[in-house]
């Protein structure tokens, strides 16, 4: 670790109240990237969510699959790692389920697209 965190962290352990103490101190506490990680990942989740309003033809099979893929992946690696990371598996569920949400909306508007083919012809 840099000097520079080391002083920094020093400088807030004594401000952090004896009630969190357990929480700033565990392994994957706010002192460790096992919990910064997962904070930042959650602007993926928001950033899927916020695709919901987009039409389904502007929509990415490859975005949408890498997505689910990654929280998929990501939400059996949270359960195996130790320390159990439950922070990381919650924001890779909400991850996987977004990316599937969109790649069932994405597939929903292509079987739509072939009824209306078969319709017209």
């Amino acid at each position: 670790m840099s000097v520079v965190y080391k002083a920094f962290i020093r400088k807030i352990d004594v401000l952090v109240p004896s009630k969190f103490q357990p929480v700033w101190n565990h392994a994957a506490g706010p002192k460790t990237v096992f919990f910064w990680a997962p904070v930042f990942k959650w602007a993926l989740v928001i950033a899927g969510i916020s695709d919901l309003k987009r039409p389904a033809d502007k929509l990415s099979v490859m975005q949408s699959g890498a997505l689910a893929a990654t929280g998929i992946i990501w939400s059996r690696y949270s359960m195996v790692i130790k320390p159990k990371n439950y922070s990381l598996l919650s924001v890779n569920v909400f991850l996987a389920a977004t990316g599937l949400y969109q790649l069932y909306r994405i597939y929903d508007y292509q079987q739509h697209l072939k009824k209306m083919e078969k319709i017209e012809s």
